[in-house]
């Protein structure tokens, strides 16, 4: 048993025990508060790292060849591929522009070359031998009249031929006679005169047939003719040609200027170009001309022979005529075509063909050779003719670049860009 005389004692004892309890209490605390802090540390830079490591495999982090751009600006190919994709190099240099003016034109017929064939003489068709676009030549018989006209005038000359005979022969009889002072002076004057005037006739009868178209070898050889071929007047063709035009049918009757065929020499054609009022004193004569029909007809060319010295009311145009050779007949009288006339001809000091250059990113560029490849240049342009184009600037001569395949070059071009662009 406890005595009481103790307890203050013992309550001591118990507060420093309780305090003992609790400052340890405090420092479990404290240690475990402190262990979650450092858990919660770990865990923090465990899920930095983490997180590091996702952004590394999804390409969020600083990428080092980002900063070698968008790729090799060029095209690499071999040899068997420059030769399949019909790539084709060439110096750089100075050339010759032909600057040129394109006008509207229509093919029409060599007028100078045109023949309206009429009978000269009035009678009935008795044959037709020449349709609508049949060729003919020269002297060719195209249709044949029945004509009492040309018979009378054939009569006419034989009976002149014989009158001049009869005359020839009185003439001498008389004049033999009148030297032997036989017969009068009268009578040989009369014999003298009627012999001019059988002569007047006879060239007056001649100079009718050939009026006709006969030949001097025709007319001697008529005596021979039989009586039946007197009316027969056959109509020839006066060259080499076309028929273009008829008007002639079997028994119709005709006149002397009726026209019944019209022939045509298309081995030449007439290009007459409209020329516009502000291009007038650019088109000359002797100026050369390039001229398109389309519709699968071969181009061709010509030389300016004739500019109008009038231009027309209602189109404002003057009309600038090439004669142009069209022996296959590909050019058709009434046909439409384009002509470019060259108006000038200027030097420059680099050239290049059109085939050479290509638009990228809507610029124009020139693919230039160099010891890795071709690369792309971009390039100002100056004049340019119907095949080829002035560089000012981004083509020195003495370059090697494409002047055929550059679009192959250009496809391979932006294909490397894309690939490139896609692994980004």
């Amino acid at each position: 048993m406890v005595n009481i005389k103790d307890r203050p004692g013992i309550a001591l004892i118990a507060l420093l025990f309780a305090l003992l309890i609790s400052a340890s209490s405090g420092c479990d605390s404290s240690e475990n508060h402190s262990g979650q802090k450092e858990n919660s540390l770990d865990q923090g830079e465990e899920k930095h790292a983490h997180n590091e490591n996702e952004d590394a495999k999804q390409g969020k982090g600083h990428d080092k060849s980002a900063d070698a751009g968008h790729g090799e600006e060029i095209v690499r190919l071999s040899k068997k591929e420059l030769e399949e994709f019909g790539v084709q190099t060439s110096l750089a240099g100075p050339g010759q522009l032909n600057i040129s003016v394109t006008l509207p034109g229509e093919v029409s017929v060599n007028a100078d070359r045109v023949a309206h064939v009429v009978p000269r003489v009035s009678g009935v068709v008795r044959e037709v031998r020449k349709n609508l676009g049949d060729h003919v030549k020269l002297g060719e018989v195209m249709a044949v009249l029945e004509s009492r006209e040309l018979a009378s005038a054939k009569a006419e000359y034989l009976a002149a031929i014989e009158r001049l005979s009869l005359a020839k022969a009185n003439y001498s009889r008389e004049e033999r006679l009148w030297r032997k002072k036989v017969s009068s002076e009268q009578d040989y004057l009369n014999a003298k005169q009627e012999l001019a005037e059988m002569r007047i006739a006879l060239r007056s009868a001649e100079q009718k047939l050939h009026a006709l178209g006969f030949t001097e070898k025709y007319l001697k050889q008529l005596p021979e003719h039989t009586d039946a071929t007197f009316t027969f007047y056959e109509i020839t063709a006066p060259f080499n040609g076309t028929v273009i035009k008829k008007h002639v049918a079997l028994g119709e009757a005709v006149q002397n200027d009726a026209g019944l065929f019209v022939v045509a020499d298309l081995s030449t054609v007439w290009v007459d170009l409209s020329v516009y009022e502000k291009d007038l004193p650019f088109v000359k004569e002797g100026a050369k001309v390039a001229i398109t029909a389309g519709h699968g007809i071969p181009d061709t060319t010509g030389v300016i022979s004739y500019v109008g010295p009038i231009v027309g009311e209602q189109t404002r145009t003057a009309i600038a005529r090439a004669v142009v050779s069209n022996d296959k007949g590909a050019l058709r009288p009434g046909l439409f075509i384009t002509g470019k006339v060259t108006v000038k001809n200027i030097s420059v000091p680099v050239i290049a063909p059109k085939t050479a250059l290509q638009t990228y990113e809507g610029k124009t560029v020139v693919f230039i050779e160099t010891a890795e490849g071709f690369e792309p240049s971009l390039v100002t342009v100056g004049q340019s003719d119907k095949t080829n184009v002035e560089i000012v600037s981004g083509l020195s001569s003495g370059n090697k670049y494409a002047t055929k395949g550059a679009f192959t070059l250009k496809a391979q071009f932006s294909k490397g860009e894309f690939e490139a662009g896609h692994s980004h």
